[in-house]
């Protein structure tokens, strides 16, 4: 039995592969794929595991970054919104919006160099090339709601070039902020925590033999924000009790770009209204779960319209598939249960009273962390887990690997099995989580 069931697991990442993109909504759409900088990887939200006070929100940008990504190395687009959303009342429209907006700056355009020397501090004079950005939120509409500015101009730490130019790039200050109303906030380079193998790009090699962490050594661009929860909160509550409707609520993120770009030569030019080009809530949907037709579409359009996908829900391609190549039977549509799971929230977990049905992680905020959190996160018995929010160190490619063939919160252990055993059998990060803000590692160096 349990070779059967590592067959099965390792060709259900083939059956991924078969579908455009990669894992976990990294080059998930065929317009976004061309446009990296807007490319909106993975969305984390919890509650802070050492201030379980507070809700930690990440979005991850720019996906597969080499640390070796020199002369230009990556930086987010001064001409791109970024921006993480919160519904706190289960209407599937922002209530909350934390937006990031960035510049660059050249000190000396006159060299090829990123940096002219040592780096040592993120004001240092060698530090050529330097991004800035500035923090506002945004109560109501994103676009007409009420603006407060949270920072001034905030500094982007530098990639981490190599032992050269920043050897101690650990010890570099104030790359986290800390803003009035007990705010934390970082934006820069980290590693890459998602987990997965890929191998099969390869020949459809996963299964062949060596099982490995396709995103080992890989970079991405991250936008963290820690808030006390009364902040996201409907009406500003402190919700302690899980029972307690104002503890739910809803994140997603998105990237927009102006509407014009005009092209000349060795310049472009950027104006008109802001479209939407990227967004992300739960991981692997846009991927493995949205058709080719919708892909674009879906990227651009407001929870309130995810209706116009809920078929893909349903009635999923994935465990069609199993079943097809690997006779592994799955529940019959209509899959009400990943309704659950990806649009509305779980009954008695994450649902919120009246909820209307949109894709976006749902998160109980006041579920505290646990002190050993386990990677299958709810379905592990963790409820401080996916599909309760997301922690960097959940596996949710397992996860909802199980879930598409049956194996959910819902669903009684006993007959989870052994559909509750299928997975890639990557089980952990190439590198530790920290466990303190923004609890994604330290990026990968360059000329290792």
């Amino acid at each position: 039995m349990r070779t059967q069931i590592l067959g099965v697991s390792a060709i259900f990442v083939v059956t991924l592969a078969m579908m455009p993109g990669q894992a976990s909504s990294h080059r998930e759409a065929p317009l976004l794929a061309q446009d990296p900088m807007a490319d909106n990887t993975d969305v984390y939200a919890f509650v802070s595991p050492d201030a379980p006070d507070t809700v930690t929100l990440i979005a991850n940008f720019i996906p597969f970054q080499k640390p070796d990504g020199g002369p230009n190395f990556y930086s987010f687009d001064p001409n791109v919104v970024y921006e993480i959303h919160i519904d706190n009342n289960g209407d599937a429209v922002e209530d909350i919006t934390y937006q990031w907006r960035f510049t660059t700056e050249v000190r000396n355009p006159a060299t090829f160099l990123y940096n002219t020397g040592t780096v040592t501090s993120l004001d240092d004079p060698d530090l050529n090339v330097r991004q800035f950005y500035r923090l506002t939120r945004i109560d109501g509409p994103r676009r007409t709601g009420t603006v407060t500015e949270l920072s001034g101009r905030l500094p982007v730490p530098p990639p981490n070039i190599g032992p050269r130019s920043t050897p101690n790039y650990g010890g570099l200050g104030g790359a986290i902020q800390s803003l009035p109303g007990s705010i934390t906030v970082f934006a820069g380079q980290r590693d890459e925590g998602f987990y997965v193998d890929l191998g099969i790009f390869d020949l459809l090699g996963v299964g062949s033999g060596t099982v490995e962490d396709s995103t080992a050594g890989f970079n991405v661009s991250s936008l963290a924000i820690r808030v006390p929860r009364s902040a996201l909160a409907r009406g500003g509550a402190n919700p302690t009790s899980a029972s307690d409707p104002n503890a739910i609520i809803g994140v997603w993120s998105t990237a927009s770009r102006f509407a014009t770009r005009t092209l000349s030569a060795g310049a472009q030019q950027h104006s008109g209204a802001l479209v939407q080009v990227s967004r992300l809530g739960n991981p692997l949907v846009n991927e493995a779960v949205i058709d080719l037709a919708r892909k674009d579409a879906f990227n651009g359009i407001e929870p309130t319209s995810d209706a116009v996908a809920l078929d893909r829900v349903t009635d999923p391609e994935v465990p069609k598939l199993l079943k097809l190549i690997f006779n592994v039977d799955s529940p019959p549509a209509p899959r009400t249960d990943l309704v659950t799971i990806f649009l509305t929230g779980i009954p008695g977990l994450n649902q919120p009273a009246n909820v209307r049905a949109a894709e976006m992680l749902r998160l109980n905020m006041a579920i505290p962390p646990t002190t050993s959190p386990n990677r299958m996160g709810v379905l592990g018995g963790d409820l401080a887990g996916f599909p309760n929010g997301r922690r960097p160190g959940d596996d949710v490619l397992d996860i909802v690997l199980q879930a598409a063939a049956g194996a959910t919160p819902l669903t009684p252990a006993f007959l989870r099995f052994p559909n509750n055993a299928l997975g890639d059998n990557v089980g952990s990060n190439d590198v530790p989580y920290p466990t303190s803000f923004p609890y994604l590692g330290i990026p990968h160096a360059g000329n290792r």
